[in-house]
C-alpha cells in the first residue's frame, strides 16, 4: 500500500464546498471520479479542510491510498485531463502510510478579498465581495490585531457549528489595500465554521461605525455570536496556504 499527498487549487464558484454531499456537486466528488477514471478503483480521499459553498482554494491538500505503481508525474498529468477546468492538480508526493491530510495539518492561512469600489467589475463577480462604502484599511488592520493569540472564538462561529471546543490560536491577522481591492489575511492553528467570514463581517461593521474600533476584545470575551458582525458572502474567501 502507498499513501499520496496531493496539492490542488480550485475555483469553488460551481461547487457546494469540498466535502462530498448526497444532493450537491462538490470538489471531492469530482476528484474521486477522476481517480476512478485513472486507477479503475474506487478511492476515498481525505481533504485538509471543509470549505463552504462558493469558497476557493489556492492551496488545498488531500491524501489517498492505493497499491498502484503509478509515478508522481503520472498522478499529476493523469488526473488533470480528467478534472474540470476549475480544479487543478499542482503536485503530488508519496508520504508515510499514517499521514492524513486533515489531521496532520498544523495550521492554515485564509485570504478574504473585498472589491471596494462604487463601480462593479464583472471579473470579481464570483471572486470578491462587492462593497462600495470606502474602507479605512489602516483602521481595520489595527482592529484585526485583536484576533491574534489564543482565544475562545465562540462569538465568531456559526450557530450551526458542531465543535465543542471553540478555542483557537490565531498566528497573524492583517488588512492591506491593493488599489480597489482590500484583502484580509488570517492564519491560525484551526478555524471554526464561518469563522473567517464572521471576522470579516465584524471588521466591516467597525468600518461602518456599528462596532467600536477596539470592540473585538469585548466581542471575544462575550462568547455571544450576536455581538459580532454579519457573515459575509463566501465568494471572497480563499484557502491560501496549509501548514504541515
Amino acid at each position: 500500500m502507498r499513501n499520496f499527498k496531493v496539492k490542488i487549487a480550485y475555483d469553488g464558484s460551481c461547487y457546494h464546498g469540498f466535502q462530498r454531499q448526497e444532493n450537491a456537486v462538490t470538489v471531492q466528488e469530482k476528484i474521486e471520479d477522476a481517480l476512478f477514471g485513472l486507477f479503475g478503483e474506487k478511492i476515498t480521499i481525505d481533504g485538509c479542510s471543509r470549505t463552504d459553498k462558493g469558497v476557493h482554494a489556492r492551496e488545498f491538500y488531500f491524501s489517498f491510498k492505493t497499491q498502484s505503481p503509478i509515478t508522481l508525474r503520472g498522478i499529476v498529468f493523469g488526473l488533470n485531463p480528467k478534472l474540470p477546468d476549475d480544479i487543478s492538480v499542482l503536485s503530488a508526493e508519496e508520504v508515510p502510510l499514517d499521514f492524513h491530510a486533515r489531521f496532520d495539518a498544523k495550521g492554515k492561512e485564509y485570504e478574504y478579498i473585498i472589491h471596494n469600489s462604487e463601480i462593479k467589475n464583472p471579473f470579481y463577480k464570483n471572486t470578491a465581495l462587492k462593497y462600495w462604502v470606502p474602507i479605512d484599511e489602516k483602521k481595520l488592520d489595527m482592529a484585526a490585531k485583536s484576533f491574534i493569540g489564543e482565544h475562545d472564538f465562540k462569538s465568531f462561529c456559526s450557530t450551526a457549528c458542531d465543535k465543542q471546543i471553540t478555542v483557537r490560536t490565531i498566528f497573524d491577522a492583517r488588512v492591506v489595500r491593493e488599489g480597489d481591492l482590500v484583502k484580509f489575511y488570517v492564519s491560525g492553528n484551526g478555524f471554526l465554521y464561518n469563522m473567517v467570514r464572521i471576522m470579516v463581517g465584524t471588521l466591516l461593521f467597525i468600518n461602518e461605525g456599528k462596532i467600536p474600533c477596539d470592540g473585538i476584545e469585548d466581542i471575544i470575551k462575550s462568547k455571544d455570536r450576536a455581538k459580532a458582525g454579519k457573515t459575509v458572502a463566501p465568494q471572497g474567501l480563499y484557502l491560501n496556504r496549509v501548514f504541515y
